[in-house]
């Protein structure tokens, strides 16, 4: 009996995915649930951490940037962009040299990786003081976390390698709950052993959940005949042609981590607790843009990648316009959402004793500017992935370095001049997101003509208003009548409430205007009782990227 139970469990686990919708279902549900241990693992940073004239939250957030950039640019830009479609061009020639590929990547990459991670851990004192304007006190404790989180980095090198290993082979199960796993190990070191090392438990917890990021990999990678193991071959066929696609992706991780890099610089010179606030309001902000905007970017990715070949592009733009519209009808509630209940969000998830009314209140500040930029972000992934799918790489960079570069210019001013707190970094952030939104829409329409949704899109925004009010209104009278908000539960009852008040209006609505969105939810609601066979029911594969945070 023992058998067969373990038996079936590792059948379960090791089970190939055949469909997007399969794969898309099973990254989502992780993401979801990796979202909400974040929150867990920050909740309690924020209980344990938060407060003080020089918070060592902010120190620990500022630590974290210098070997994560690293890991994006080398290792992050190497599997997503160049090694999972070398390994299955390898793979389907010869599934032992393909291993042999793996492994020899694996050891070039490492090895980069090793060097820059011991130079790192050697000036990792100067690096300190480049990034952040702390004391100098502070900045040598920065120093010791980013030696003791580089070690992560390099463990998750090997998890990224087993993650496109497992999912060139359509095993995404795995890779999906890794991420939970690194969670949960974050989690364990900041509860158990905050009270003996402090902020340094948060690190140990890290490098913890990057080996159960690691581990949880191993037996199905085994299973499918691959084990990580040192082959230096550097001059590899596989490996020049790894190496030679990178430079694209690696450059638009880098933009992203320039404007990264100036938020916490920027941060830094602000008053104590700035950078935790603003990574707090960021995890909320990007919670609905990966569920909806990542999610079904990435499910619409290899339909639009094979239509884009045809000459005739009608179809192309259909799904192209079908994401878009898909992705705004979930975004723009789930925008509004945030923004009419910032508060109580931002409550519930870092309220505890550390975490003072004046940083909630900044906090929802933040989350508000970042709320007007929701849809528009989550729909970037998609118009940027249609510039894939036609082979224009270049585009996207040129857009990414204005955005870039409009996003340092506004933080400066809104940052330390006009705003003068954190909010005005956000209000920067959203601002260059809603002109990256612009640039690429112009972008994909120069290149395809028209897409005809913009009064489709007019009327989500309209119903979006009415939805905004019916939050608020509510909102309001019960926090003042009905429910004692300063106690958990009436708070939770009351976001509960609000929400489901908000969300059957906005249905109202969306059935008022007849938008037809609503009629492919239904269509999808009507179909779940047949589930197992819908999801089984393409061959095709989803494409996705290993998540190291």
């Amino acid at each position: 009996m023992v058998n067969k139970i373990i038996s079936k469990s590792q059948e379960f686990f090791n089970r190939k995915s055949n469909s997007i919708l399969s794969a898309a279902a099973i990254i989502g549900v992780s993401y979801l649930g990796s979202a909400l241990l974040g929150l867990v693992k920050n909740h309690l940073l924020a209980a344990r951490f938060f407060g003080g004239m020089e918070t060592d939250l902010d120190v620990y957030f500022a630590a974290f940037v210098i070997p994560d950039t690293v890991f994006q640019l080398l290792v992050v830009g190497a599997v997503s962009a160049a090694f999972i479609p070398v390994y299955q061009e390898y793979f389907e020639k010869s599934e032992e040299e393909a291993h042999r590929l793996a492994n020899t990547a694996l050891t070039t990459v490492g090895f980069y990786l090793l060097i820059i991670s011991t130079l790192i851990a050697i000036f990792a004192r100067p690096l300190a003081g480049l990034l952040a304007h702390f004391p100098a006190e502070k900045l040598d404790l920065m120093a010791g976390l980013i030696r003791l989180m580089s070690l992560a980095q390099i463990l998750f090198a090997v998890s990224a390698f087993l993650t496109g290993v497992l999912q060139s082979q359509r095993r995404f199960l795995i890779p999906a709950i890794a991420p939970l796993l690194y969670n949960i190990g974050t989690i364990l070191g900041i509860y158990f052993l905050s009270s003996r090392y402090g902020i340094y438990s948060a690190a140990i917890g890290v490098v913890f959940g990057a080996f159960l990021h690691m581990a949880i990999q191993l037996p199905t990678a085994k299973g499918l005949g691959y084990w990580p193991g040192i082959r230096w071959q550097p001059k590899h066929p596989g490996v020049l042609s790894m190496i030679s696609l990178m430079p694209p992706r690696a450059l638009s991780l880098g933009l992203d981590q320039i404007e990264r890099w100036v938020a916490v610089n920027l941060s830094s010179l602000l008053a104590a607790g700035s950078l935790s606030i603003f990574n707090f309001a960021r995890q909320l902000y990007v919670l609905p843009i990966s569920l909806f905007g990542v999610s079904l970017s990435q499910a619409s990715f290899p339909s639009l990648a094979r239509e884009a070949l045809s000459t005739d592009k009608t179809q192309f733009k259909s799904t192209l316009s079908k994401a878009i519209l898909q992705i705004f009808f979930f975004a723009l509630p789930a925008s509004v959402l945030v923004l009419v209940l910032r508060i109580p969000l931002v409550r519930l998830a870092f309220g505890a004793k550390n975490f003072p009314w004046e940083a909630t209140l900044l906090t929802g500040k933040a989350l508000a500017f970042l709320s007007l930029s929701i849809a528009p972000q989550a729909v970037t992934n998609s118009l940027t992935r249609a510039l894939h799918a036609l082979k224009d790489t270049k585009t996207p960079l040129v857009i990414g370095f204005i955005t870039m570069v409009f996003f340092i210019g506004s933080a400066y001013l809104l940052g330390l001049s006009t705003e003068k707190n954190v909010a005005g970094i956000t209000l920067a952030l959203s601002l260059g997101n809603l002109l990256d939104f612009g640039l690429s829409y112009w972008a994909v329409r120069i290149k395809v003509g028209p897409l005809g949704i913009s009064t489709r899109i007019f009327k989500m925004v309209i119903v979006s208003l009415f939805t905004a009010v019916s939050l608020w209104l509510p909102m309001r009278l019960l926090d003042q009548l009905v429910f004692d908000t300063t106690r958990t539960l009436p708070l939770i009852i009351l976001t509960l409430v609000v929400s489901s008040v908000g969300f059957c209006v906005y249905l109202f609505f969306c059935w008022l205007f007849e938008i037809e969105e609503l009629k492919d939810v239904i269509y999808i609601v009507k179909k779940v009782g047949n589930w197992r066979k819908i999801l089984a029911s393409s061959d095709e594969v989803l494409e996705t990227t290993p998540n190291n945070i």
